[in-house]
């Protein structure tokens, strides 16, 4: 590959990228383009089902009594682009909504038969897939990434 004038090799298309180099979103969004590829070979295209489909199931399997509202804070996405989401996954018998019996204005998310069943198979694929992205790092090198990677999440708001 050739060298830029730094004597670093060129990045993609040929370009030298150190202009870019220190800013994360840059490197983010680089990380994106291996990243989405994957996940559209190994979850999109064979199970159907797009990243935060994913995540909200996911989410769901994960954790009890699961309110829209408390989903709607974790994956970032407005109320009622939420209850779209939700409406389109109870269609395909993934998830169902019921009302709490403590409190009938509360309602929960849940997995049905056919979202377990998905979600078990969506485990079996998680490890191949992860394996796929990050099979090049050590442990020590993934660790590290998760752990900066959650630092800098936690500066989200809201």
């Amino acid at each position: 590959m050739p060298l830029s004038r730094a004597g670093d090799a060129l990045g993609p298309g040929h370009l030298d990228h150190a202009v870019l180099a220190d800013v994360l979103g840059y490197r983010l969004a680089q990380a994106t383009i291996p990243t989405n590829a994957i996940f559209r070979a190994r979850i999109a295209d064979p199970f159907g089902l797009n990243k935060l489909e994913f995540s909200l199931l996911m989410l769901v399997s994960g954790n009890a009594e699961v309110t829209p509202k408390r989903l709607s804070i974790a994956l970032n996405v407005p109320g009622p682009n939420l209850t779209l989401l939700l409406d389109r996954l109870e269609e395909r018998g993934q998830i169902e909504r019921r009302r709490s019996e403590e409190d009938r204005r509360v309602q929960h998310v849940l997995l049905t038969r056919k979202g377990r069943a998905l979600v078990g198979r969506l485990r079996g694929t998680i490890a191949t897939m992860e394996e796929d992205l990050l099979g090049h790092l050590t442990e020590a090198e993934r660790a590290m990434l998760f752990e900066l990677l959650k630092k800098v999440a936690a500066h989200r708001r809201g």
